[in-house]
């Protein structure tokens, strides 16, 4: 189990939440990215990064590569008005490559091997019984630190392989890296 600061199993659930007299008055965040959009004061904005990103693609000492996720390629369309759920893979990668993508990678290789370390992790399970049974997974860190912090109980069963982008990142700095003759140092990553 992860240590998480400050936590004490079970103390933050009450009535589905976090109550902020018992955190003194700490909030507990499990970094799942939606605070910003249901704020009902607008305290919390999503923080644009397309000037960061502009920057490393204007590097000529930089490989900027992007990994693309499959809900993103499902529901881009939808905010240039596309029908609901329009497949724009093509359309994404050509602007993306168009914008100065080097590369733009699919998380669709790192989803296999999350699998399959789930499904070695599986097969362990059952044959020399090393953890309980039944296995949770997972691709959502966000997920994993709300069990973390809410239900302790259950970290036993959820899986301890990575999510697909954070097999994704090491699997590019090193394999994909030295398969392209990149220096790992150069890259510039975005998901």
């Amino acid at each position: 189990m992860r240590a998480v600061p400050g936590y004490v199993p079970g103390l933050y659930r009450s009535a589905g939440t976090y109550d902020l007299l018992k955190t003194g008055d700490r909030a507990i965040c499990i970094n799942c990215g939606q605070c910003a959009n249901v704020c009902p004061v607008e305290s919390i904005r999503e923080q644009p990064e397309y000037g960061l990103v502009a920057g490393e693609v204007m590097d000529p000492d930089k490989v900027v590569i992007v990994s693309t996720s499959p809900s993103v390629r499902a529901a881009l369309g939808e905010e240039f008005g596309m029908e609901q759920g329009s497949f724009v893979q093509g359309k994404m990668v050509a602007l993306l490559r168009a914008l100065g993508a080097d590369y733009v990678l699919n998380t669709n290789f790192a989803a296999d091997l999350t699998i399959l370390e789930e499904a070695s992790e599986l097969i362990e399970r059952i044959t020399a019984g090393t953890r309980p049974l039944p296995q949770f997974t997972s691709c959502c860190p966000a997920w994993v630190k709300f069990a973390e912090i809410y239900y302790p109980e259950m970290l036993p069963y959820i899986s301890t392989a990575k999510s697909p982008i954070g097999m994704q990142g090491p699997t590019i700095k090193t394999y994909f890296a030295k398969k392209m003759g990149i220096d790992p140092k150069k890259l510039s990553m975005w998901r």
